[in-house]
């Protein structure tokens, strides 16, 4: 049964960080919908292209979808990194100050022992384990580095099951709690 609690309050956490996942992808919907949409900027670019290229239209224009380009995958990778800071700091802070995240809370689970060292490794782990190591291949897809894409989403797989498998085995401890420390426990318990 504590499993099976454990499973359910990941399942609020983690519902919460795609919820935050959602808002910063349509912020940065509406960030690069703007950037395409603003007609005026985009003719000033391209005209300043054009008579600095010297009447090169194809230069021009190649400067002007590149320079575009570059501007839309610079915000898609800053929301990635926001939702991976976003994650931590949720993390951090409920462990920090609750000693348990929103979802630990609702099912009467704990963090013991309650340090901010261990609280702050902890997080980080499993925002690498959730969030982060995915978020990293996703940039480098946008990047254009398939292959090393591929390999860092490979790992997030592997990281991601390593830190919730671990919760089967005897003393019944993550990843996350294994490396900061700590240990998931009943409200009511103490740490064995």
């Amino acid at each position: 049964m504590p499993t099976l609690r454990r499973a359910l309050a990941w399942s609020i956490d983690f519902a919460l960080v795609a919820a935050a996942a959602a808002l910063l992808a349509i912020l940065t919907f509406h960030r690069i919908a703007a950037l395409v949409t603003d007609v005026p900027s985009l003719a000033a670019r391209g005209g300043l292209d054009l008579v600095t290229s010297r009447g090169d239209v194809m230069s021009a224009s190649e400067h002007l979808g590149l320079s575009l380009w570059d501007s839309i995958v610079l915000d898609v990778e800053e929301a990635f990194g926001a939702l991976v800071v976003v994650t931590f700091l949720y993390q951090w802070a409920c462990l920090t100050l609750l000693g348990r995240t929103l979802g630990k809370g609702l099912l009467g689970l704990r963090i013991t022992p309650r340090l901010s060292r261990a609280a702050a490794r902890r997080a980080a782990v499993t925002t690498a384990a959730d969030v982060a190591v995915y978020a990293l291949a996703c940039v480098l897809l946008i990047e254009g580095r398939f292959v090393l894409s591929v390999l860092v989403w490979a790992v997030a797989v592997v990281l991601f099951v390593v830190n919730a498998l671990t919760v089967f085995f005897p003393g019944r401890r993550s990843l996350a709690d294994r490396l900061a420390g700590t240990s998931v426990v009943g409200v009511f318990q103490r740490r064995t």
